[in-house]
Protein backbone atom coordinates (compact mmCIF):
# COMPACT_ATOMS: atom_id res chain seq x y z
CA UNK A 1 0.00 0.00 0.00
CA UNK A 2 0.99 3.91 -0.44
CA UNK A 3 2.74 5.90 2.11
CA UNK A 4 -0.76 7.23 3.58
CA UNK A 5 1.36 9.10 6.33
CA UNK A 6 3.29 10.81 3.67
CA UNK A 7 7.15 9.85 4.29
CA UNK A 8 9.38 12.18 3.48
CA UNK A 9 11.33 11.84 0.10
CA UNK A 10 14.57 11.14 2.70
CA UNK A 11 12.49 8.40 4.78
CA UNK A 12 11.57 6.67 1.72
CA UNK A 13 14.73 6.15 0.11
CA UNK A 14 15.77 4.91 3.77
CA UNK A 15 13.02 2.32 3.86
CA UNK A 16 14.43 0.85 0.52
CA UNK A 17 18.00 0.58 1.57
CA UNK A 18 17.05 -1.29 4.93
CA UNK A 19 14.90 -3.90 3.06
CA UNK A 20 17.73 -4.22 0.63
CA UNK A 21 20.09 -5.07 3.53
CA UNK A 22 17.93 -6.85 5.50
CA UNK A 23 16.50 -9.04 2.86
CA UNK A 24 20.50 -9.73 1.61
CA UNK A 25 21.72 -9.79 4.94
CA UNK A 26 19.29 -10.87 7.67
CA UNK A 27 16.47 -12.86 6.25
CA UNK A 28 18.44 -15.58 5.36
CA UNK A 29 19.53 -16.10 8.86
CA UNK A 30 15.65 -15.84 10.73
CA UNK A 31 15.23 -18.91 10.83
CA UNK A 32 18.44 -20.62 11.78
CA UNK A 33 18.64 -17.28 14.40
CA UNK A 34 15.30 -18.77 16.03
CA UNK A 35 16.49 -22.13 15.99
CA UNK A 36 19.71 -21.70 17.71
CA UNK A 37 18.35 -18.88 20.16
CA UNK A 38 21.71 -17.14 19.93
CA UNK A 39 21.70 -13.73 19.75
CA UNK A 40 23.05 -13.49 16.32
CA UNK A 41 26.21 -11.35 16.64
CA UNK A 42 26.78 -10.90 12.71
CA UNK A 43 23.98 -8.77 12.76
CA UNK A 44 24.66 -6.56 15.40
CA UNK A 45 28.14 -6.08 13.54
CA UNK A 46 26.03 -5.64 10.69
CA UNK A 47 23.67 -2.56 11.58
CA UNK A 48 26.60 -1.24 13.51
CA UNK A 49 28.14 -0.88 10.59
CA UNK A 50 25.81 0.87 8.72
CA UNK A 51 24.81 3.32 11.49
CA UNK A 52 21.74 1.54 12.64
CA UNK A 53 22.57 1.32 16.18
CA UNK A 54 22.39 4.79 16.94
CA UNK A 55 20.27 5.92 14.53
CA UNK A 56 17.95 7.70 17.30
CA UNK A 57 21.06 9.04 18.99
CA UNK A 58 21.45 13.38 18.54
CA UNK A 59 24.74 14.05 15.96
CA UNK A 60 26.29 15.71 18.45
CA UNK A 61 27.01 12.10 20.80
CA UNK A 62 28.12 10.81 17.84
CA UNK A 63 24.63 9.38 16.54
CA UNK A 64 22.27 9.59 13.24
CA UNK A 65 19.99 12.23 14.96
CA UNK A 66 17.07 10.53 13.40
CA UNK A 67 13.51 11.45 14.09
CA UNK A 68 11.44 8.76 15.39
CA UNK A 69 9.53 8.47 12.26
CA UNK A 70 12.81 7.21 10.93
CA UNK A 71 13.37 4.83 13.56
CA UNK A 72 10.03 3.52 13.23
CA UNK A 73 10.76 2.66 9.78
CA UNK A 74 13.65 0.90 10.73
CA UNK A 75 12.45 -1.28 13.59
CA UNK A 76 9.51 -2.03 11.11
CA UNK A 77 12.12 -3.10 8.29
CA UNK A 78 14.34 -5.36 10.76
CA UNK A 79 11.16 -7.09 12.34
CA UNK A 80 9.83 -8.09 8.78
CA UNK A 81 13.07 -10.44 8.22
CA UNK A 82 14.15 -10.98 11.93
CA UNK A 83 12.00 -9.85 14.97
CA UNK A 84 14.48 -11.33 17.31
CA UNK A 85 16.81 -8.93 15.09
CA UNK A 86 15.18 -6.02 15.29
CA UNK A 87 15.25 -5.53 19.05
CA UNK A 88 19.44 -5.14 18.71
CA UNK A 89 18.35 -1.45 17.85
CA UNK A 90 15.02 -1.21 19.67
CA UNK A 91 16.46 -2.05 23.15
CA UNK A 92 19.71 0.46 22.55
CA UNK A 93 16.65 3.66 22.30
CA UNK A 94 15.17 1.67 25.46
CA UNK A 95 18.27 1.51 27.56
CA UNK A 96 19.14 5.60 26.66
CA UNK A 97 16.16 6.87 26.70
CA UNK A 98 16.40 7.74 30.31
CA UNK A 99 19.46 8.79 29.53
CA UNK A 100 18.89 11.19 26.70
CA UNK A 101 15.39 12.44 28.82
CA UNK A 102 17.87 12.73 32.29
CA UNK A 103 20.92 12.34 32.20
CA UNK A 104 23.10 15.59 32.51
CA UNK A 105 25.65 16.64 29.42
CA UNK A 106 28.76 15.16 30.89
CA UNK A 107 27.13 12.19 31.56
CA UNK A 108 25.65 11.82 27.74
CA UNK A 109 29.01 12.74 26.32
CA UNK A 110 30.70 9.83 28.45
CA UNK A 111 27.93 7.51 27.87
CA UNK A 112 26.59 7.77 24.46
CA UNK A 113 29.09 8.15 21.82
CA UNK A 114 29.89 4.35 22.24
CA UNK A 115 26.50 3.63 22.04
CA UNK A 116 26.04 5.41 19.13
CA UNK A 117 28.70 3.25 17.40
CA UNK A 118 27.14 0.28 18.64
CA UNK A 119 30.64 -0.42 19.82
CA UNK A 120 28.50 -0.42 22.99
CA UNK A 121 24.57 -2.14 24.38
CA UNK A 122 22.53 -1.26 26.94
CA UNK A 123 19.60 -2.81 28.64
CA UNK A 124 16.45 -1.12 30.60
CA UNK A 125 16.25 -3.09 34.10
CA UNK A 126 12.77 -2.43 35.32
CA UNK A 127 10.80 -5.25 35.74
CA UNK A 128 11.35 -7.56 38.93
CA UNK A 129 9.45 -11.20 40.05
CA UNK A 130 6.97 -9.27 41.85
CA UNK A 131 7.10 -5.97 39.79
CA UNK A 132 5.23 -6.02 36.76
CA UNK A 133 2.68 -3.92 35.44
CA UNK A 134 2.98 -2.60 39.23
CA UNK A 135 6.60 -1.97 38.72
CA UNK A 136 6.42 0.58 41.38
CA UNK A 137 6.17 -2.19 43.47
CA UNK A 138 10.04 -2.72 42.89
CA UNK A 139 12.43 -3.81 45.83
CA UNK A 140 15.62 -3.45 44.79
CA UNK A 141 17.31 -0.87 47.27
CA UNK A 142 20.02 1.37 46.46
CA UNK A 143 21.48 2.55 49.52
CA UNK A 144 23.69 5.55 49.94
CA UNK A 145 27.60 4.67 50.36
CA UNK A 146 29.95 7.05 50.99
CA UNK A 147 30.30 9.19 47.81
CA UNK A 148 27.95 6.75 45.98
CA UNK A 149 25.56 3.69 45.67
CA UNK A 150 25.21 0.47 46.40
CA UNK A 151 22.78 -1.88 44.99
CA UNK A 152 20.84 -4.99 45.86
CA UNK A 153 18.03 -6.74 44.38
CA UNK A 154 16.88 -8.32 41.19
CA UNK A 155 15.57 -7.71 38.32
CA UNK A 156 13.16 -10.07 35.75
CA UNK A 157 12.81 -10.04 32.05
CA UNK A 158 15.70 -7.64 30.96
CA UNK A 159 16.31 -7.99 27.07
CA UNK A 160 19.74 -8.64 26.24
CA UNK A 161 21.12 -9.18 29.11
CA UNK A 162 24.47 -10.77 28.90
CA UNK A 163 25.13 -9.14 25.97
CA UNK A 164 24.71 -6.08 26.68
CA UNK A 165 27.96 -3.63 28.45
CA UNK A 166 25.16 -1.38 30.34
CA UNK A 167 22.06 -1.14 31.81
CA UNK A 168 19.73 1.78 33.60
CA UNK A 169 18.33 0.28 36.51
CA UNK A 170 15.43 1.45 38.14
CA UNK A 171 16.19 1.03 42.29
CA UNK A 172 14.60 2.14 45.07
CA UNK A 173 16.15 5.23 47.06
CA UNK A 174 13.40 5.81 49.27
CA UNK A 175 11.47 2.88 50.06
CA UNK A 176 8.62 4.94 51.85
CA UNK A 177 8.25 6.91 49.41
CA UNK A 178 6.43 4.47 46.58
CA UNK A 179 6.92 5.57 43.03
CA UNK A 180 8.48 8.80 44.39
CA UNK A 181 11.24 6.46 46.19
CA UNK A 182 12.42 5.49 42.79
CA UNK A 183 15.77 6.71 40.97
CA UNK A 184 17.30 5.80 37.98
CA UNK A 185 21.45 4.60 37.86
CA UNK A 186 23.96 3.61 34.76
CA UNK A 187 25.63 0.18 35.85
CA UNK A 188 28.15 -1.09 33.92
CA UNK A 189 27.74 -4.69 33.63
CA UNK A 190 31.73 -5.56 34.62
CA UNK A 191 30.82 -3.56 37.32
CA UNK A 192 31.70 -6.03 40.76
CA UNK A 193 28.51 -7.58 42.49
CA UNK A 194 27.02 -7.71 38.72
CA UNK A 195 25.87 -11.19 37.45
CA UNK A 196 23.43 -12.42 35.21
CA UNK A 197 20.77 -15.48 36.11
CA UNK A 198 18.95 -17.91 33.46
CA UNK A 199 18.39 -17.26 30.18
CA UNK A 200 14.52 -17.94 29.53
CA UNK A 201 13.67 -20.81 27.37
CA UNK A 202 11.31 -18.27 25.11
CA UNK A 203 8.23 -18.85 22.66
CA UNK A 204 9.04 -16.45 20.19
CA UNK A 205 11.80 -13.73 19.91
CA UNK A 206 14.47 -16.62 20.67
CA UNK A 207 17.69 -15.35 19.12
CA UNK A 208 16.81 -11.99 21.59
CA UNK A 209 18.09 -13.29 25.30
CA UNK A 210 16.34 -12.27 28.14
CA UNK A 211 17.65 -12.63 31.68
CA UNK A 212 17.37 -11.60 35.24
CA UNK A 213 20.04 -9.18 36.47
CA UNK A 214 21.68 -9.76 39.87
CA UNK A 215 22.91 -6.79 41.71
CA UNK A 216 24.60 -8.30 45.23
CA UNK A 217 26.41 -4.96 47.23
CA UNK A 218 26.68 -3.70 43.39
CA UNK A 219 29.58 -0.27 44.07
CA UNK A 220 27.89 2.40 41.86
CA UNK A 221 29.96 6.16 42.25
CA UNK A 222 27.45 9.01 42.66
CA UNK A 223 27.85 10.29 39.32
CA UNK A 224 25.93 7.19 37.95
CA UNK A 225 22.66 8.61 39.08
CA UNK A 226 20.68 9.72 36.25
CA UNK A 227 18.49 12.66 37.02
CA UNK A 228 17.52 13.37 40.42
CA UNK A 229 17.17 11.06 43.36
CA UNK A 230 13.25 10.21 43.74
CA UNK A 231 12.85 11.00 39.65
CA UNK A 232 13.28 7.66 38.62
CA UNK A 233 10.13 6.53 37.86
CA UNK A 234 9.17 9.25 36.41
CA UNK A 235 12.07 8.71 33.98
CA UNK A 236 11.38 5.20 33.34
CA UNK A 237 7.44 5.83 32.47
CA UNK A 238 8.69 8.68 29.81
CA UNK A 239 11.13 6.77 28.55
CA UNK A 240 8.11 3.69 27.53
CA UNK A 241 6.03 6.34 26.58
CA UNK A 242 8.85 7.33 23.44
CA UNK A 243 9.54 3.43 23.11
CA UNK A 244 6.56 1.51 23.41
CA UNK A 245 5.73 3.46 20.12
CA UNK A 246 8.15 1.24 18.80
CA UNK A 247 6.90 -2.03 19.76
CA UNK A 248 4.02 -0.95 17.54
CA UNK A 249 6.77 -0.80 14.49
CA UNK A 250 8.06 -4.15 15.30
CA UNK A 251 4.70 -5.53 15.43
CA UNK A 252 3.73 -4.04 11.81
CA UNK A 253 6.87 -5.71 10.60
CA UNK A 254 6.12 -9.09 11.58
CA UNK A 255 2.69 -8.87 10.12
CA UNK A 256 3.91 -7.41 7.19
CA UNK A 257 6.41 -9.84 6.90
CA UNK A 258 3.81 -12.79 7.31
CA UNK A 259 1.77 -10.72 5.12
CA UNK A 260 3.95 -10.62 1.93
CA UNK A 261 5.07 -14.15 2.53
CA UNK A 262 0.84 -14.93 2.22
CA UNK A 263 0.90 -13.31 -0.90
CA UNK A 264 3.62 -15.02 -2.90
CA UNK A 265 2.29 -18.26 -1.56
CA UNK A 266 -0.97 -17.49 -2.73
CA UNK A 267 -0.04 -16.46 -6.07
CA UNK A 268 2.04 -20.32 -6.03
CA UNK A 269 0.18 -22.82 -4.13
CA UNK A 270 -2.64 -24.85 -6.44
CA UNK A 271 -5.99 -26.59 -5.50
CA UNK A 272 -8.67 -27.37 -7.23
CA UNK A 273 -6.64 -26.89 -10.66
CA UNK A 274 -5.99 -23.10 -9.86
CA UNK A 275 -3.63 -21.00 -7.50
CA UNK A 276 -5.15 -20.39 -4.19
CA UNK A 277 -5.04 -16.95 -4.35
CA UNK A 278 -7.90 -16.95 -6.99
CA UNK A 279 -10.44 -17.79 -4.27
CA UNK A 280 -12.60 -14.87 -2.46
CA UNK A 281 -12.43 -17.12 0.84
CA UNK A 282 -8.34 -16.37 0.54
CA UNK A 283 -8.92 -13.03 -0.91
CA UNK A 284 -10.72 -11.59 1.55
CA UNK A 285 -8.28 -13.25 4.02
CA UNK A 286 -5.28 -11.39 2.37
CA UNK A 287 -7.30 -7.81 2.21
CA UNK A 288 -8.60 -7.73 5.50
CA UNK A 289 -4.32 -8.14 6.74
CA UNK A 290 -3.92 -5.99 4.62
CA UNK A 291 -6.29 -3.41 5.44
CA UNK A 292 -5.87 -4.17 9.35
CA UNK A 293 -2.00 -3.68 8.77
CA UNK A 294 -2.00 -0.27 7.19
CA UNK A 295 -4.27 1.08 9.93
CA UNK A 296 -1.71 0.02 12.46
CA UNK A 297 0.96 1.45 10.68
CA UNK A 298 -0.40 5.23 10.45
CA UNK A 299 -1.12 4.76 14.23
CA UNK A 300 2.67 3.76 15.15
CA UNK A 301 3.55 6.87 12.26
CA UNK A 302 1.21 9.75 14.17
CA UNK A 303 2.99 8.21 17.35
CA UNK A 304 5.91 8.73 15.77
CA UNK A 305 5.24 12.20 15.16
CA UNK A 306 3.91 12.84 17.98
CA UNK A 307 7.00 12.21 19.71
CA UNK A 308 8.83 14.04 17.49
CA UNK A 309 6.60 16.99 18.02
CA UNK A 310 6.86 16.74 21.68
CA UNK A 311 2.97 16.37 22.02
CA UNK A 312 1.52 16.07 25.91
CA UNK A 313 -0.67 13.42 23.92
CA UNK A 314 2.30 11.00 23.72
CA UNK A 315 1.55 8.42 26.19
CA UNK A 316 -1.89 8.17 24.82
CA UNK A 317 -1.35 8.17 21.27
CA UNK A 318 1.94 5.67 22.13
CA UNK A 319 -0.36 3.21 24.05
CA UNK A 320 -2.63 2.91 21.41
CA UNK A 321 -0.33 2.15 18.85
CA UNK A 322 1.68 -0.22 20.95
CA UNK A 323 -1.96 -2.01 21.50
CA UNK A 324 -3.67 -1.42 18.28
CA UNK A 325 -0.40 -2.64 16.14
CA UNK A 326 0.52 -5.28 18.33
CA UNK A 327 -3.27 -7.11 18.08
CA UNK A 328 -3.15 -6.67 14.56
CA UNK A 329 0.12 -8.62 14.25
CA UNK A 330 -1.28 -11.60 16.24
CA UNK A 331 -4.45 -11.89 14.24
CA UNK A 332 -2.88 -11.15 10.79
CA UNK A 333 0.14 -13.75 11.77
CA UNK A 334 -2.37 -16.74 12.82
CA UNK A 335 -4.47 -15.95 9.39
CA UNK A 336 -1.13 -16.06 7.95
CA UNK A 337 -0.95 -20.00 9.36
CA UNK A 338 -4.02 -20.93 8.12
CA UNK A 339 -3.55 -19.25 4.77
CA UNK A 340 -0.47 -21.98 4.29
CA UNK A 341 -2.24 -24.84 6.05
CA UNK A 342 0.02 -27.53 6.73
CA UNK A 343 2.67 -25.72 5.36
CA UNK A 344 1.97 -22.70 7.72
CA UNK A 345 2.46 -24.97 10.69
CA UNK A 346 5.89 -26.20 10.19
CA UNK A 347 9.05 -24.16 10.14
CA UNK A 348 9.41 -24.55 6.21
CA UNK A 349 7.92 -21.48 6.37
CA UNK A 350 8.52 -18.66 7.94
CA UNK A 351 4.60 -17.52 9.55
CA UNK A 352 4.86 -20.04 12.34
CA UNK A 353 8.23 -17.94 13.50
CA UNK A 354 6.14 -14.87 12.66
CA UNK A 355 3.12 -15.87 14.81
CA UNK A 356 5.40 -17.07 18.43
CA UNK A 357 7.29 -13.76 17.33
CA UNK A 358 4.04 -12.05 17.16
CA UNK A 359 2.88 -12.86 20.97
CA UNK A 360 5.35 -11.09 22.56
CA UNK A 361 4.40 -7.40 21.46
CA UNK A 362 0.98 -7.81 22.96
CA UNK A 363 2.93 -8.33 26.68
CA UNK A 364 6.22 -6.70 26.96
CA UNK A 365 6.77 -2.63 27.34
CA UNK A 366 3.53 -2.71 28.67
CA UNK A 367 0.36 -5.78 28.80
CA UNK A 368 -2.67 -4.34 26.32
CA UNK A 369 -4.26 -4.50 29.06
CA UNK A 370 -2.26 -1.72 30.84
CA UNK A 371 -2.09 0.09 27.68
CA UNK A 372 -6.19 -0.09 27.57
CA UNK A 373 -6.38 1.29 31.37
CA UNK A 374 -4.27 4.07 29.99
CA UNK A 375 -6.43 5.37 26.90
CA UNK A 376 -9.53 4.92 29.12
CA UNK A 377 -8.14 6.78 32.36
CA UNK A 378 -7.54 9.79 29.99
CA UNK A 379 -11.08 9.10 27.82
CA UNK A 380 -12.55 8.96 31.47
CA UNK A 381 -10.01 11.54 33.63
CA UNK A 382 -10.49 11.41 37.22
CA UNK A 383 -13.37 9.23 38.71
Amino acid sequence: MSDAFRLTDEQREFRGVVRTLCEDKIAPRAAQIDADAVFPHDVRTLLAANGLLGLHIPEEYGGGGADAVTFCVLIEEVARACASSSLIPGVQKLGTMPLLLAADEEQLRRWLPPLASGDELISYCLSEAGAGSDAAAMTTRARPDGEGWRLDGSKMWTTNAGVSDAYVVMAKTDPDAGARGVSAFYVRADDPGVSVGRKEDKLGIRGSPTCQVHFDGCAVPGDRLVGRPGEGFKTALRALDHTRLTIGAQAVGIAQGALDHCVGYARERRQFGRPIGSFQAVQFMLADMAIDIEAARQLVYAAGASADRGDPDLGLLSAAAKCKASDVAMAVTTDAVQVLGGYGYVSDHPVERMMRDAKITQIYEGTNQIQRLVVARRLLGPL
